[in-house]
């Protein structure tokens, strides 16, 4: 499956700054383990309570990191149920096509043309990078 943000940097869709925001958030969303396929890794379970103090580099601590990144990107374009929060979710997070998701997740169960579906994910990615920007991403987390 090609990439959806090089077509779309390719075709001047989107400037290489939203790409890389969208990579970024990608970046994070995989290191935060959001991907519904995705079994956990045992090795990076908690298991009991340690006295020890934890440092930023233990992988539970990345995690949680990562995840607070994409939520907050998340809610600056418009929160989960908000269209560019779910196009954000499933087609750069969970590596969808963008016709996948107009076709099958729609926004709120409604379906959306391709051509729609792009202009939003247009938008949200104008919106994270614009948030990146302001906030910074950690692309170091992933």
């Amino acid at each position: 499956m090609p990439d959806t943000l090089a077509v779309m940097e390719r075709r001047g869709s989107i400037t290489p700054r939203m790409r890389q925001a969208g990579e970024d958030f990608r970046a994070c969303f995989a290191t935060a383990q959001l991907d519904p396929l995705r079994a956990p890794d045992w090795s990076r379970l908690r298991v009991g309570s340690s006295s020890r103090l934890r440092t930023a580099d233990e992988p539970g601590l990345r995690i949680e990191a990562a995840r607070d990144v994409v939520w907050r990107a998340i809610l600056a374009v418009g929160g989960i149920s908000s269209p560019g929060g779910s196009c954000l979710w499933h087609v750069v997070g969970w590596e969808r096509s963008l016709k996948e998701w107009a076709l099958e997740q729609g926004w709120s169960g409604r379906l959306v043309s391709q051509e729609a579906a792009s202009g939003i994910l247009i938008a949200a990615l104008g919106a994270l990078e614009a948030y990146f920007g302001t906030n910074g991403c950690d692309p170091s987390i992933s």
